[in-house]
């Protein structure tokens, strides 16, 4: 991101940092009401019930995404005892990256529709196309199951009880450095992260119905 403001570029830098910061605060909402719905006022009594984005907006991260483009929110506080479900820490893990994509399908058909009816700005369709495009890749990137993304919650519910087990004692005893280690990879060469770009423009075909 850095190499657009030294190309000049401060509006579509702008525009990005703003796509993003409402990207992450609503994919941690999301985490935030679904444990409230399960029974965990945890994130609420927190003050992460909230799509303010001063709650869930860590400054490092937040830092770390200005100037590379990756970076992370505070996650949202839960306690899975208070759960009222079994399953409930999947629904919880599921609901950021549910949020984003809700968020994406949105946003991306309004666009449309209004585009469609005569409201074309270029700076609309800027800031709408990257919403869609943030939206659709933070919810990819967050369902690697490795260390601490949200897969690692959804990834034991659909194996057998057995390996689930075996799972989640080598992720947590190797998650996080393996998805430290992919990150530097990508950053390396490894196609990981436009890999999942392009995937997440592939998408926005599949979501426009205007």
């Amino acid at each position: 991101m850095l190499s657009l403001l030294m190309q000049g570029q401060f509006a579509i830098f702008l525009l990005l940092l703003l796509a993003l910061v409402l990207s992450l605060c609503v994919h941690e909402f999301g985490h935030a009401i679904a444990a409230k719905w399960f029974g965990d006022n945890t994130a609420e009594r927190a003050g992460r019930l909230t799509l303010n984005p001063i709650a869930h907006i860590d400054p490092i991260g937040l830092a770390m995404v200005a100037m590379i483009g990756i970076g992370y929110a505070k996650p949202v506080p839960t306690d899975p005892r208070n759960y009222r479900k079994a399953s409930a820490d999947l629904w919880v893990a599921l609901a950021g990256p549910g949020m984003n994509l809700l968020l994406a399908l949105i946003t991306w058909n309004a666009y449309a529709w209004f585009w469609q009816n005569g409201w074309q700005n270029e700076g609309a369709l800027i800031f709408f196309t990257l919403l869609a495009q943030i939206n659709l890749l933070l919810m990819l990137f967050n369902l690697i199951p490795l260390g601490p993304l949200d897969g690692h919650y959804i990834l034991p519910h659909l194996l057998p009880r057995r390996w689930a087990a075996l799972y989640r004692r080598a992720n947590a005893r190797y998650g996080t450095a393996l998805f430290l280690a992919l990150v530097l990879l990508s950053f390396a060469g490894l196609p990981l992260l436009s890999a999942l770009a392009e995937f997440s423009q592939l998408m926005l075909n599949w979501i426009t119905f205007v």
